[in-house]
């Protein structure tokens, strides 16, 4: 039941070594990035002969949603042809792949859940080459578990959470887009969910939806932030309109998380609760 997570040094990477260490969970390789270099199907292959993985956690992503719209051509190569190079390496080595996908694959411009079996309509580059990633992994390997997620933070690299505390600091008051909708995700919940998907040994292969529970606005979710921490700073409202971003994205994206409770029994946190556990970690050092 060996377990390879690629993209090891990255927030989710390193939210799977917690909770893998939390758990007690030994059989587990993080392999550094000169160890596992997506993009080389030669070194992937050399990694899977000696590691003899049954299980490939996929954390390694483009992710620069903005300047995704300017460089294009890295962005595809990682997100599509790395994820299609991981999948061929899989198939060879019989592993079961996890890849993790975004709710940036739907255009979000109807207020309803998203289901897995909705049309996907990117707006944007990131989204648009997830998409694609996800489709070649399907073309190529019928043993994967794709999990689309949103709104990723955590104690680890640097995510929406992280970015409003030093605000807080550094600023009297901050303008938030209030129009955008859609679930925080805190990625310790997301990396537990993964393992539970493992640890179930399912074979219901394909697509899944996982977040938080809840829905919020990214104004709603700064508001959280300063409030459980106790920052003082004043914060308006901002229409997406007022802020332009060379990506467009979602205006709501809440995905139905039906599928994944009932296939695997999981229980999923509300977004609030989850934020106070992330914060109080960020707070102790813990």
């Amino acid at each position: 039941m060996k377990i390879v997570v690629l993209g090891a040094s990255g927030q989710l990477g390193s939210c799977l070594k917690t909770v893998s260490a939390e758990r007690n969970i030994t059989d587990i390789a993080f392999p550094a990035e000169e160890q596992a270099n997506i993009l080389d199907k030669e070194l992937l292959d050399q990694l899977f002969t000696i590691e003899k993985p049954a299980f490939v956690i996929n954390c390694a992503a483009y992710t620069a949603v903005d300047k995704a719209e300017d460089d294009q051509d890295t962005c595809r190569k990682v997100n599509r042809d790395g994820a299609a190079y991981i999948a061929e390496v899989c198939k060879k080595h019989q592993a079961v792949l996890i890849h993790v996908s975004t709710d940036f694959v739907f255009k979000g411009d109807i207020p309803t859940l998203l289901l897995e079996t909705d049309l996907a309509e990117p707006e944007n580059t990131y989204g648009l080459t997830k998409l694609e990633g996800e489709i070649a992994i399907a073309e190529i390997l019928p043993e994967h578990f794709t999990l689309r997620t949103s709104w990723l933070y955590s104690e680890y690299g640097n995510n929406f959470v992280k970015t409003m505390l030093r605000l807080g600091k550094e600023r009297d008051q901050l303008g938030v887009i209030v129009d955008q909708v859609g679930s925080p995700t805190y990625a310790i919940d997301l990396a537990g969910a993964i393992l539970d998907i493992i640890s179930s040994g399912s074979t219901e292969y394909g697509i899944y939806h996982y977040s938080n529970e809840g829905v919020t606005s990214w104004y709603d979710f700064a508001k959280a932030v300063f409030d459980i921490s106790k920052t003082q700073v004043i914060l308006n409202p901002v229409k997406t309109s007022e802020y332009v971003t060379k990506a467009v994205r979602p205006a709501y994206s809440v995905m139905d998380k039906t599928k994944i409770k009932s296939t695997f029994s999981i229980q999923i946190p509300y977004w609030r609760d989850s934020l106070a556990v992330c914060l109080e970690r960020l707070s102790t050092g813990n």
